[in-house]
């Protein structure tokens, strides 16, 4: 088996070598990797536009083309996320609440030197469990039908609820508002508006990327519209300043390899988006480090995790998408749907009839982060001098281009008035020291939680056992009750003796006095 899957890598790389294959794979990754630095923009908006071209190329190069743009622009995106706390790209949502105050405390030269090392080991990972366990994972995909997505959907929550800095009852909050969020539009099954408030521009829901766009991007511009010096007085410009210490390597190490390992399972199992990796990357790092309170500081483990989650996901994401026809989210489903132009059905045959594209991809995958880190390294320098850019000229033009980015995704400009909104709702609860990250979590969440739930219940014919009885959902059901009987047990135990209301004024008048 081993000396087979050597003998196709090495075809693979015969095909992904050829001039115009590598051409394009280059060009692929350019784009990505500029469209995601750019706030407001992302691979999503970058493909629908490139999609046209693919009618008139060859079918190799214009998947190879797709594919560079989409894990390109997974490190644009990061450097976005870690220097400007603007994700392009949903998932590096997660990247700013450790990336962003690294920044501020002047090491965004090593977030972003940890990023990179994350991304090439996590991506090489995920690329040798496309050759080498691919037949199994399929299977394993197989085995995950309604009832074991809703309970693992449901583990997500629950840890996402518990991420948040500070009470966990605000995060809890926030997980439910970004639940009732989700919810908005039209109902799958009985096709009536919920929440829609008679608008019909709501009818298909609230835009992903808008929210995103809100909450971390206009947010923060509308807290810091008074500053109007650099972002960091003490950046460091210097390129050598993007290596990481032995000791912040070693500090990353575990979170990269377990956030590679989320990555990868996730990325096995179709209809999941890679937004929740990230969140459930970060969240297992919060709930194991010694150290869970000073998450949302400046932590490496912050960053290392969900980023080696998100570019191990995107590897393995090609999985479900081109043995099952199941893509895992709005950027699998364009490319999916760049195949079925080209007349490549999707599927387990898609290995023994079109070789060429399934080999040359992964072949590809390699090249193109080897030439990601090519372009990266000398332009380090580039990213890290944005810090010196004033607000009073940074974020004006950071809101053009988010406007530009979000009106392109449907031309709606209904979409950048829900920038707008979330963006004073973010400023709002970021001021009342809430955390805004699981409003993006339930969000994402919310619509799979529900739909898996009823289609669980209708096969099961409303028994509620269904959850129980089958193997897997039941582990997961498990680890979300032994994981909410632990905050639980953490909050009681960390209760400290309540103060009636006169021993607080006299605690009040001892102070003045």
């Amino acid at each position: 088996m081993v000396s087979n899957a050597l003998h196709d890598l090495w075809f693979g790389f015969g095909v992904a070598f050829q001039g115009s294959n590598l051409m394009w794979s280059f060009f692929g990754v350019l784009v990505g990797n500029l469209i995601g630095v750019l706030p407001g923009m992302g691979a999503l908006s970058a493909i629908s536009i490139l999609l046209p071209l693919t009618y008139v190329m060859h079918p190799v190069p214009a998947i190879l083309m797709l594919a560079g743009i989409f894990y390109g622009s997974q490190y644009g995106g990061a450097i976005g996320a870690i220097l400007l706390n603007l994700p392009s790209h949903p998932p590096h949502a997660v990247t700013c609440i450790d990336g962003y105050p690294m920044t501020k405390a002047g090491k965004g030269g090593t977030a972003l030197g940890i990023t990179m090392i994350c991304s090439f080991f996590a991506a090489s990972v995920g690329i040798l469990v496309m050759i080498f366990a691919s037949p199994l994972l399929t299977t394993i995909a197989f085995k995950f039908g309604p009832a074991e997505i809703f309970s693992i959907m449901l583990l997500g929550l629950l840890a996402g609820s518990t991420m948040s800095r500070g009470s966990p009852l605000k995060g809890v909050a926030m997980t439910l508002f970004g639940l009732l969020c989700g919810v908005v539009g039209t109902d799958v099954n009985t096709g009536t508006f919920r929440f829609a408030l008679g608008i019909p521009e709501l009818s298909d829901g609230l835009e992903l990327v808008a929210i995103a766009m809100g909450l971390f991007g206009v947010a923060d511009f509308i807290l810091n519209v008074n500053r109007m010096t650099a972002v960091t007085s003490n950046a460091k410009l210097r390129i050598r300043d993007m290596r990481p210490s032995l000791a912040e390597l070693k500090e990353a190490f575990w979170p990269m390899v377990r956030g590679t390992g989320v990555g990868t399972l996730f990325g096995a199992m179709p209809g999941t988006g890679p937004t929740i990796t990230t969140f459930v990357a970060y969240a297992l790092e919060r709930k194991i480090s010694k150290t869970p309170e000073k998450f949302g500081t400046g932590m490496i483990a912050g960053v290392a995790a969900p980023e080696a989650s998100s570019h191990s996901k995107t590897q393995v994401d090609f999985i479900p998408t081109m043995s099952l026809g199941i893509p895992g989210d709005a950027v699998m489903a364009l490319i999916l749907g760049a195949l079925m132009i080209q007349g490549i059905a999707p599927g387990p045959q898609l290995i023994s009839d079109h070789p060429d594209i399934f080999w040359g991809l992964i072949a590809s995958f390699w090249i193109g982060n080897v030439i990601l880190m090519i372009l990266n390294v000398p332009m380090i320098g580039v990213w890290v001098k944005l810090l010196q850019v004033p607000y009073r000229y940074l974020f004006p033009s950071a809101m053009f281009f988010i406007a530009v980015g979000v009106f392109s995704t449907q031309s709606s400009l209904f979409q950048i008035w829900e920038v707008l909104a979330f963006g004073l709702i973010g400023a709002l609860l970021m001021y009342l020291e809430f955390s805004v990250a699981p409003i993006l979590l339930g969000f994402v969440l919310g619509p799979m939680v529900e739909e898996n739930f009823r289609r669980a219940l209708l096969l099961s014919r409303g028994d509620l056992a269904v959850f129980v009885e089958r193997p897997i959902s039941c582990t997961f059901v498990v680890i979300s009750a032994m994981l909410l009987a632990g905050v639980t047990w953490s909050a009681w135990r960390n209760r400290g003796p309540k103060k009636t209301a006169i021993q607080v004024l006299e605690s009040e008048l001892a102070v003045n006095e």
